[in-house]
């Protein structure tokens, strides 16, 4: 498969619970926001931070339960109490290099790792580490692969046996129609999955 890894945020880190839940997380706070991060409104860092603060404002689709994670153990509370379990872990795509082009992959093995019912976490930008975690119907499977110059991929893939929910451009550029086949994509590095530890 030709195929191209990248990072999903800058390097932004994760502040401590205690310093995250005092940060007001809403759109109408953003100026206050801005102010104690020393932000300027007219950059696009704060255009960024807007627009994540409306994703994580929009409601859920039908059958799923979604929250923005401000803070590691948010994102854990989130996942274990979505999955009904303590005893979870987490996944995540893993490059070799730090950058790599777009290039041809031989796949050598493919192990499901997770599932029916998943937690995906994914990075959003944001002035720290923010992630837009969801429920979803899916199954993980870990894709160890070796790209053409020799990189090594542990690749994260999600299959959602119902599409449905996904953006319609997603249908048109796989030219199906929704609910017809499962639809399986690659996680970029820095985003999560979620599942129980079996």
């Amino acid at each position: 498969m030709t195929l191209q890894f990248t990072r999903t945020t800058s390097a932004a880190t994760f502040l401590p619970r205690k310093a995250a839940d005092s940060i007001p997380f809403s759109s109408a706070k953003l100026p206050e926001v801005l102010g104690r991060l020393s932000i300027d409104p007219n950059s696009n860092k704060a255009q960024a931070m807007k627009k994540t603060l409306q994703e994580c404002e929009e409601p859920a689709i039908d059958g799923e339960t979604k929250m923005c994670a401000t803070s590691l153990e948010s994102m854990m509370e989130f996942s274990t109490s979505s999955l009904g379990t303590r005893n979870v872990r987490a996944l995540s795509t893993t490059v070799e290099k730090e950058s790599t082009p777009k290039q041809e992959y031989t796949i050598g093995s493919v192990q499901k790792v997770a599932g029916p019912t998943l937690v995906a976490c994914h990075a959003e930008s944001y002035a720290y580490a923010v992630f837009l975690c969801h429920t979803t119907d899916a199954r993980a499977y870990k894709v160890s692969m070796v790209g053409k110059d020799g990189t090594k991929v542990e690749a994260v893939a999600a299959c959602h046996a119902d599409a449905a929910a996904l953006s319609p451009k997603a249908f048109e550029v796989l030219k199906v129609k929704p609910g017809t086949v499962p639809v399986c994509h690659f996680l970029p590095q820095n985003d999560l999955v979620w599942g129980p530890n079996k």
